[in-house]
This record gives structure tokens, C-alpha cells and sequence, in this order.
């Protein structure tokens, strides 16, 4: 057995032993004390990494086994992923919330399509996969989309690293940036949902912001993490439809098969089908205790709770493998276009909703004037400060 064999062994072995402890630490709550870092130090960026070093540093191992390993893996996550989501829990960001969504998604993809294919010209599947994580939430996004379009490994490789780059830069910038304008809870948890990538990232930042002022979370009565989350819910509901009018943007490469022409629709994968099947059967039968009881409904939400947390831990172990796939000549070919695309993508973003947040979030000051612009928030902030002040009893 070749040496670079030995090495990949090793690290799929002790990514998978850290991801079942994670997994059994969650689901059980369990008190793994001094070792809990064993559950912990494995993360999808890690993981990504640590494929991309391998491949790099040792070339490819396995090449049959990790491409097989990497497309299942995702398709059965992506599946698992359906059992976190509850339509209705996902649709109470009201009509707000969800028009803004929505422009955003579309406007975002559109985006995406002038940057990558006009401006830098990346070839079509990295692009795409970069407007997707983009427009939706983040790697969760390219997972489900990239097996629909059949992506090439080095595609999902690069558009995965760009996303998880922006993402941690996202969660530390943002809650400064919102402190800076002196945004409500409300305005900076919807930027925060619409202008971050990934959901963990989202609910870090709107928790971050929370904790910078806890005083604004009891004036306001909602907080930044309450109505980030929330959205964010709304936007990963948007992955079903990526995802099954994916085929249509793709017609062309994917209506040709086996000589044969088809339509676009008969290319949706059945994985898509089982994914949107999971949700339903999520909302309308797991969770509903007018149906099933509260006792049996408590009991089908810790079971899609696991089921979610499992595809999370594979979709972790998933980009390893994608990250594996990837030689020299492959990250040379690409070159930096794709980062330069996923950074004015994501910029573009950031300003545009930073700049339209106030109109789908007006607020009103005590003394009744409305307020719909991220400058005057900071009076806002003082008013509310000064009147708690003044509320407080003298000691």
C-alpha cells in the first residue's frame, strides 16, 4: 500500500471517529468532559482543508472510492437535510420577510450570472454553484445543487472554499459594521440572513450582535439572533426550487443523454424528490401534534433532529473527499476568477440589502417618528437608552 493510501486512511479515519462523537455528543447530550474535543475540531471548513492539503501535498488516493463517496454521501445528506425544515416555521417571517427573500434570492442569482459568465467569464458550474451558496445559504446550498448539474469535483472544491472563506470573514465584520450604523435588532438580523452565506454564520453573528447590546433586545422586544434565524429559515426553503429549476438553466448539457434527447424536467434527480418528500413529511407529520399527539410529536422532532444533525456530519465527511479531488492543474486551470467573482458577488450583496433593509424594517422612535434609514438608527438607539435610563427607579 502506497504511502499517500496509508495517510488518506488515517485522516478518513479520524474524521469519522471525530463526527460520530460530534453526533453522539448532540443527540444524546452527552458530557464527553476533557475530551470533548474530539467532537469538535472537525468543522466543514476543516474538513475542505484538509482534503484540499491532502491532494495538494500527496496527490490522489483512491480516486474511484472518493468520487463515489463524495456524490452519495451528499445526495443521502442533502435528503437528511429535509427532516431540519418546517414549512411552517420557515413561512412566519411574515410578508416582509419573505418579499424581501425573494428578491434578493433571484437578484442575487442574476448577479452572479453578470459577474461569473460577462464580466470574469468562469466556466458555468463554478459560477452557478457560487451564485447558489450566495443567493441561499452557503455550502448547504452547493451541496444540493452541484449533484443536480453534475458538477465536477474541482468545481465544488473551489466554490465550497470561496463561500467558507467569506463566511468567517462575514462573522466578525458584520456585528461591527451593524454597531457602526447603529442598526435595530430587526434591520441587522434581516442584512444578516440575507448578506451571509452559511446558517451557522448567520446565527453567530446575530447572537454577537445580541450580546453587544443586550439593552436593545428588552426595548426593541425581538432580537437580531430571533429574526436572522428565522429568515434564514425562509431562504434554505428556497433550495427546493434551485433545485428543481436547475435543470431548465442546464437544459442543454443535461437533456443529452445516452444519445437520447430529453426534457428538462426528467432530469431532476430522485434524491431532489425524496429531499422535498422529507420535508413535508417533516411538517405535516413529524411535527404535527394535532395529528399524531403532542407526546408522538415531541418524539418525531427529536427524530428529525437527529436525522438532520447526521446529514450535517456527513456533508462534513462529504467535503473531505471533495477536497481530495482536487491536483495543481486543476486549481491552476481555474485560477483566481471565481474568488474574485464570489467576493464582488458577495460585496454587492452586503451594500444592496445594507441599503434596503430600512424599507422592509421602518421603525418608530418614541416620540413617533418613523425612522427608514441605517444613519438615523443611532438616534433611535440613544432615545431608547435615555428612556430605560429614566424608567430605572432611583436606589
Amino acid at each position: 500500500m502506497k504511502r499517500n493510501e496509508v495517510c488518506y486512511i488515517v485522516i478518513v479515519a479520524l474524521i469519522g471517529v471525530s463526527l460520530v462523537f460530534g453526533f453522539v455528543e448532540e443527540v444524546f447530550t452527552l458530557d464527553l468532559g476533557p475530551f470533548s474535543w474530539v467532537a469538535h475540531w472537525v468543522s466543514s471548513p476543516v474538513a475542505l482543508a484538509l482534503g484540499f492539503a491532502f491532494a495538494l501535498l500527496l496527490g490522489k488516493a483512491f480516486p474511484t472510492f472518493n468520487k463515489t463517496m463524495s456524490k452519495k454521501l451528499l445526495q443521502y445528506s442533502v435528503i437528511g437535510l429535509g427532516f431540519g425544515m418546517n414549512v411552517n416555521k420557515a413561512l412566519a417571517s411574515g410578508s416582509q420577510g419573505m418579499l424581501f427573500t425573494i428578491a434578493s434570492v433571484f437578484g442575487t442569482l442574476a448577479l452572479g450570472w453578470f459577474f461569473g459568465r460577462k464580466l470574469l467569464k468562469v466556466d458555468s458550474q463554478t459560477s452557478y454553484l457560487l451564485s447558489s451558496g450566495t443567493a441561499i445559504c452557503g455550502g448547504s446550498a452547493i451541496a444540493s445543487v452541484g449533484p443536480v448539474i453534475k458538477a465536477k469535483p474541482e468545481s465544488m472544491s473551489v466554490a465550497l472554499g470561496v463561500v467558507f472563506v467569506l463566511n468567517g470573514i462575514a462573522l466578525f465584520l458584520f456585528p461591527t459594521i451593524g454597531d457602526a450604523l447603529g442598526m435595530s435588532m430587526k434591520q441587522f438580523g434581516m442584512w444578516a440572513a440575507i448578506a451571509i452565506h452559511d446558517t451557522s454564520s448567520v446565527v453567530g453573528a446575530g447572537a454577537a450582535y445580541d450580546q453587544m447590546h443586550p439593552e436593545l433586545v428588552v426595548a426593541q422586544g425581538v432580537s437580531a439572533l430571533e429574526v436572522a434565524t428565522t429568515i434564514k429559515l425562509t431562504r434554505a426553503l428556497w433550495i427546493v426550487v434551485l433545485a428543481l429549476v436547475t435543470p431548465f438553466f442546464f437544459r442543454t448539457t443535461l437533456a443529452r443523454q445516452g444519445g437520447e434527447t430529453k426534457a428538462w424536467y426528467s432530469t431532476i434527480p430522485r434524491f431532489i424528490i425524496w429531499f422535498i418528500v422529507a420535508i413535508i413529511f417533516n411538517t405535516y407529520f413529524l411535527s404535527n401534534a394535532s395529528l399524531i399527539g403532542d407526546s408522538a410529536a415531541a418524539m418525531g422532532s427529536q427524530f428529525s433532529g437527529a436525522v438532520n444533525k447526521l446529514a450535517k456530519h456527513l456533508i462534513t465527511l462529504s467535503l473531505f473527499f471533495i477536497g481530495a479531488s482536487l491536483t495543481r492543474d486543476t486549481l491552476r486551470s481555474v485560477g483566481l476568477r471565481p474568488l474574485v467573482q464570489g467576493v464582488l458577488l458577495w460585496v454587492s450583496i452586503s451594500c444592496i440589502s445594507l441599503a434596503f433593509v430600512p424599507l422592509f424594517t421602518t421603525t418608530i422612535l418614541p416620540d413617533g417618528l418613523l425612522v427608514s434609514t441605517p444613519s438615523s438608527m443611532k438616534k433611535r438607539r440613544e432615545a431608547e437608552v435615555s428612556e430605560r435610563t429614566e424608567e430605572r427607579p432611583v436606589a
